[in-house]
This record gives C-alpha cells, structure tokens and sequence, in this order.
C-alpha cells in the first residue's frame, strides 16, 4: 500500500508509491491499453473513465474486459445487468476498440501476454483481490509499472443508481404497474398493491395541499407587497395635494394683497389730485396713510 507522508509545505495528503514509476511506452505502433470492470447500469462516469484510457497516449488501442455474471456475484453482488447486456453496452461506446468478455476478477501476466497488453488503466483506489486478505488486486500491475492512473467522476456510480430507485421504490412499482406490468412480475402481492396505490394517493393529496400552501403564500405575500405599495402612493399623494394646495393659497394670498395695493395707491392718487386742485377734505372724507405715515384724504363715495 502506499506510504502517507506530509510535509511543511504541502497540508494535503500525499502518497510516496512503493511501485516503480510507469514503463516507457512502444513506439512505432498503437499502445495497447486494457480497462477492466462490472460495468452494470453503464453510465457516464464509466464513458468518462475509458474516454481517459483512450487518450492515455496519442496512438491508443482500448481493450475493456468486462467479468461475467458468476464472477461478479461472486466477489461483488448481484447486478441489474446480464453478462450479455454488460458486454454490449460496452460496444457501443465510441472510446471502446475491443471487448474482452470474461475478463478475470485478478490480472495475471499470462493474460497480459495473451493480449498484448502494455498498460492497465485504473483509478488508483485498491480494490481487493480473492484472497480475502485486503490486498490490492492491481498490485501485481503496478509492480511492473504497467498500472496507468484515471481519475473517477464525482457524483455519479452505479450504487447511487441503484440508491436513488431503492428511495423511491413505491413510486417505481407504480408506475410499472400503470405501464403494464404485472404484480407478479414485480413481486408485489395484492395486498401491498392496494396499500401503495391508497399511500400515493395521499402522497398527491399532502403535495397539492403543499402546493396550495405555498400559492397562498406567495398571494398574501403579493398582496403585502402592493399593500405597502399603495401606502407609499397614498403618502406621496398626500404630500402632493398639500404642497399644492399651500402654493395655490400662497398665490391667492399674493393676489389679494397686491389687488388691495392698487387700489390702496389708485384712492391716494385721487386724494392727491383734488387736494393740488384746492378741494377741502371734510369729516366725510376718509382718511388714508402713505408708505411715510403722512395722512391723506379723500371723498366718500356714498
């Protein structure tokens, strides 16, 4: 196994390999690279792996062996897939040159010969052999610096597959049923059918309630919304008339006064004429003050 060491410099882990580096690749022909695995359910991270093999080297010739259905149970578990379905899946991925059907659970190196194999591609993760002792079934590989590194994709494998239809397995036999598909086919009893369809049911119940819920959220919400909306308008509208209001009373106020004014100067005006005319000012006569406090008189016009 590699050896963990850490230094100053680096915080993350690395490993030191025991294994001698990898060999130098043939030149002057097509490097035979061999990829190996269960491939059931084939997904992308499968396609992802083999498309690394693929591009290991500029001049590339995959070759994917693929163990059968008694091995796989064997060492693994049973698969969704058949042997046969396993196998042609495979073919049909671009990145595949060759399947090898019945590849061996551990690499020897007569099969290597057998096939011409110059590099096995592999994540680096160990993988245990059929010893039962833990020991790494690449580690053969390795030693002769034929082991050639992928890198797995995250988020996706064929367990979290077969995890997410486990999850919603009642929601999976339904459908199944509704497709076509008999109870016994799916090993469901009678019983149990009439109790996942009445839960399903309740299931869309709770959810169209949800539904609801949330929709009168948002309505209570929208309404808030344009609540304080209006609100501010009312306030705006408010604030608008009175300023209006002010400045048009303002005016009239200006108005009156200057009107008041005009007619204040048109009687002083009268009054000092017939006075320069020599007219006397009686005690009919009102009695005006100027912008100096002199008073000044004039005729009452009754």
């Amino acid at each position: 196994m590699p050896e963990k060491i850490q230094g100053p410099e680096e915080p993350a882990k690395v490993y030191r390999s025991c294994h001698p580096p990898p060999n130098p690749p043939p030149i002057n022909r097509p490097v035979r690279v061999y990829a190996d695995g269960i491939y059931d359910l084939f997904h992308f991270g499968h396609a992802g792996s083999l498309e690394q093999a693929k591009k290991s080297f500029p001049n590339t010739y995959l070759l994917v062996g693929c163990c059968n259905d008694e091995i796989t149970h064997k060492y693994k578990g049973k698969t969704v897939m058949t042997e046969l379905e396993r196998y042609e899946s495979l073919r049909h991925c671009k990145w595949v040159d060759e399947v090898v059907p019945n590849a061996p659970w551990v690499l020897t190196k007569e099969f290597l010969d057998q096939h011409e194999i110059d590099y096995v591609a592999h994540d680096s993760l160990p993988y245990a052999d059929t010893s039962g002792a833990a020991n790494d079934v690449y580690d053969f590989v390795k030693s002769i610096g034929k082991f050639k590194e992928t890198k797995r994709t995250d988020g996706i494998s064929t367990s979290d597959i077969i995890m997410r239809i486990v999850k919603d397995y009642n929601q999976y036999v339904i459908r199944n049923l509704d497709r076509g598909y008999s109870r016994k086919e799916l090993g469901v009893s009678f019983v149990k059918e009439k109790r996942l369809r009445v839960n399903m049911k309740l299931q869309m119940i709770q959810e169209k309630v949800k539904e609801h819920q949330e929709k009168m959220r948002t309505v209570v919400k929208t309404a808030e919304m344009h609540r304080n909306e209006w609100v501010d308008n009312a306030d705006r509208w408010v604030a608008g008339f009175l300023e209006m209001f002010e400045e048009r009373c303002h005016k009239m106020g200006t108005a009156i006064r200057d009107r008041i004014q005009k007619r204040l100067k048109r009687e002083q005006a009268r009054v000092r004429v017939a006075t320069n005319n020599g007219r006397s000012i009686d005690d009919d006569q009102e009695v005006y003050y100027d912008d100096n406090g002199v008073e000044e008189y004039y005729e009452s016009s009754e």
